[in-house]
């Protein structure tokens, strides 16, 4: 049987590369938009639908929508919330559709539209993507969000996790260097992701703003067994 590709993408602007490759993009943003995305559907939320602009985030707002709004860590000023987590565990939340529009994870998900299979995935539901991918059986590539186009090790580890579970335990392959880099950054920091991370620039960025409960709650790997994916212009509970 022929292996299907698993292959990263370490920043938005690289996706061209990858883009009307693969069947399959897993979108990444471990601190914080995909994992705050997965403790929503934890929490009961409906749906989740991501904009790129605040104007966009305002317009849902004037509808009646509740909105989340994040740039550069912080929530937006006029807005019901931003990304973190501990946002969506709110009860009011449950079966609501809410907007979210962040600083790059949302970007990320916009960009990934149009192909056939677009998945949401940060460490904290990180084994269940791994499943849903080898279920699916298809050509994958994991959209790394980054920090404004540029590099980062959270996301880039997340994804060597699942792309080094996906060669490991379901006859994937990879053709390119950016995915065995990741699968080692991965197995490097697998021990500890908390000390591993612990100089990475979006993690000092999200410090200086008290955040810490925040970071320890998205690196710690596995915690639900659910599946965002987008469909259409919402991100929905994957049956």
């Amino acid at each position: 049987m022929e292996k299907k590709l698993i292959e990263v993408c370490f920043t938005p602007k690289e996706y061209n590369y990858f883009k009307d490759k693969f069947d399959v993009v897993v979108v990444i943003d471990v601190l914080r938009a995909t994992s705050a995305i997965c403790s929503a559907f934890a929490n009961g939320v409906k749906a989740v639908i991501p904009v790129e602009t605040i104007e966009e985030a305002r317009a849902y707002q004037n509808k009646g929508y509740l909105v989340g709004a994040e740039r550069n860590g912080e929530i937006v000023d006029g807005f019901d919330f931003g990304n973190s987590p501990f946002s969506y565990l709110n009860p009011k939340l449950k079966g609501e559709e809410v907007v979210l529009s962040t600083t790059n994870g949302t970007r990320a998900i916009q960009m990934a539209v149009g192909a056939p299979h677009v998945l949401i995935a940060s460490l904290i539901n990180a084994e269940a993507i791994i499943q849903k991918v080898a279920k699916l059986n298809k050509n994958t590539v994991c959209l790394c969000s980054g920090w404004k186009d540029n590099f980062n090790l959270e996301d880039t580890i997340c994804a060597g996790m699942i792309a080094e579970g996906l060669m490991r335990n379901h006859s994937f392959t990879s053709n390119e260097d950016s995915t065995i880099a990741a699968k080692y950054l991965y197995l490097s920091a697998k021990d500890n992701y908390f000390g591993f991370l612990k100089s990475s620039s979006h993690r000092r960025r999200l410090k200086r703003l008290n955040l810490n409960e925040d970071i320890k709650y998205c690196l710690n790997p596995n915690q639900l067994d659910l599946v965002p994916a987008l469909k259409g212009t919402k991100i929905v509970l994957d049956s």
